[in-house]
């Protein structure tokens, strides 16, 4: 009877597998390269769970020829064999096979990753196997000790998971262009004697979407069970091929009754932080790779965020200071404005040399919700804004006068009937709040060094893109 069990590559590069020199291992993955000579095969084998390959030694004269020319890139293998210390740089230990079962066979005619530095574009048409690449391995085991350490934040702090509902008859004001669900017939569509479109014959009643946010629906949980945070795919339908838009993307969104917009500066900060740090102190070796291969700033980045505390101002204030900077910007500065991401970064890069956090923006530019200033212009709005990206969450205190959040949904002509339910959390025990939300893909992009937030998640939609 067998009975040599699988170990993951990973453990045998930790301080305890030294203890497991001069046993017999057994590991399975995919063939990152073969080289060798007529007497002896290296081979280099990878299972995802780290970035580093082990390297397994095969006596060429122990085992059948036709076998080990099927061995190649992207194949998959069985490997017994004694666990040795490594003669040879780069890694520690290595395997002498005594046995190798190979899994599946890939042809070195149409295997697509069989040479090494293919470009990112090339790599998004096959996302389907781009996860192989030590790359995207790097990248997706970063993603989830991200998500694992957002769970582990909130639930830490006594927060509670809140979902809220992917579809939606609410647009969360302006939040962006959205998805429409429906299940009616679209080459035959019910007509309304004034020849509109009758959603009531749709499948939920009335017109519905995918969501641009949970936030809404999450001020629901904050004001009954009083710290909730959401984490969930969100969906926005713009037409936007920029490096830093995607149609799909997962979104963060605490909100936390009694805490006015100092609290949530406070939390955004202390969270931001934490989420590095954690990448630092858990992701070392993906990080060390991508910082080695794609940004060799990016180990200095991530501790110049850490070891900083983020400077706080008024928008007014940051209008100044870009106005009598003498850049010159490609957008100009005026007060009123929407702040680009040029401006965003000048700030932060050149001015500041290190996260600001913005606060009271014009309400014009602001969504309804946000609280009012007692100067009838502006909003206690926030924006976190990072080197490379600019925004990286953007919240703010919320309003919590009914009377005038209810006058500012009138003033911007807002369909009131959609959201009594909203009404009534101020209608009803209002408080104090205050929430914001991070972009899961935005903070994996200053945290892995990506260039393109298409490059941080599986299977990227963009437009004209839904292939996988």
């Amino acid at each position: 009877m067998d009975t040599l069990k699988r170990v993951e590559i990973k453990t045998l590069f930790i301080e305890q597998a030294k203890t497991m020199v001069g046993t017999q291992v057994r590991v399975k993955g995919w063939v990152r390269t073969k080289r060798g000579n007529k007497n002896v095969a290296f081979i280099a084998l990878n299972d995802g769970s780290t970035i580093n390959n082990i390297q397994i030694v095969a006596d060429v004269a122990n085992f059948d020829e036709e076998l080990l020319k099927k061995i190649t890139t992207g194949a998959s293998l069985c490997v017994d064999g004694n666990l040795v210390e490594s003669m040879g740089k780069g890694q520690s230990v290595e395997i002498q096979a005594t046995n190798i079962v190979l899994y599946g066979e890939a042809d070195v005619n149409t295997y697509p990753l069989q040479k090494k530095g293919h470009s990112m574009e090339f790599l998004r048409d096959i996302a389907h196997l781009r996860p192989r690449t030590n790359t995207f391995g790097a990248v997706l085991r970063i993603r989830h000790n991200m998500a694992f350490a957002i769970h582990k934040y909130f639930n830490d702090k006594g927060f509670f998971y809140w979902h809220s509902p992917l579809i939606t008859a609410s647009d969360c004001e302006g939040a962006g262009e959205m998805f429409q669900v429906t299940t009616l017939d679209q080459d035959n569509l019910p007509r309304t004697e004034e020849g509109k479109i009758d959603y009531s014959q749709d499948f939920f009643g009335e017109s519905t979407f995918l969501t641009v946010s949970g936030q809404l629906e999450g001020e629901l949980g904050a004001t009954s069970i009083g710290k909730i945070y959401t984490f969930g795919p969100t969906f926005r339908a713009e037409n936007s091929n920029t490096p830093r838009h995607l149609a799909e993307f997962w979104m963060i969104e605490p909100e936390m009754a009694f805490y006015d917009i100092t609290d949530n500066m406070d939390l955004a900060e202390d969270f931001i932080k934490y989420l590095v740090r954690y990448a630092l102190e858990n992701c070392k070796d993906d990080i060390e790779f991508l910082n080695k291969m794609y940004d060799n700033t990016l180990i200095e980045r991530l501790n110049f965020v850490i070891s900083h505390d983020f400077i706080r101002l008024g928008y007014t204030e940051a209008i100044d200071i870009l106005l009598a900077s003498g850049h010159k910007f490609e957008v100009p500065v005026k007060w009123g404005m929407d702040l680009q991401s040029e401006h965003e970064r000048f700030l932060v890069e050149q001015h500041f040399k290190c996260p600001v956090i913005l606060t009271d923006y014009p309400k014009e530019i602001k969504s309804f919700y946000m609280k009012q200033n007692d100067d009838g212009k502006t909003v206690r709005a926030m924006d976190v804004l990072f080197p490379q990206i600019g925004e990286i969450i953007g919240g703010s205190e919320r309003e919590e006068s009914y009377d005038k959040l209810l006058a500012r949904m009138k003033e911007i002509g807002m369909n009131l009937e959609h959201y009594q339910w909203y009404l009534d959390t101020r209608r009803f025990g209002s408080v104090p709040h205050s929430g914001f939300g991070l972009g899961f893909e935005r903070l994996l992009l200053f945290v892995t060094g990506m260039a393109n937030i298409r490059d941080v998640i599986p299977f990227p939609r963009y437009p004209k893109n839904a292939t996988f």
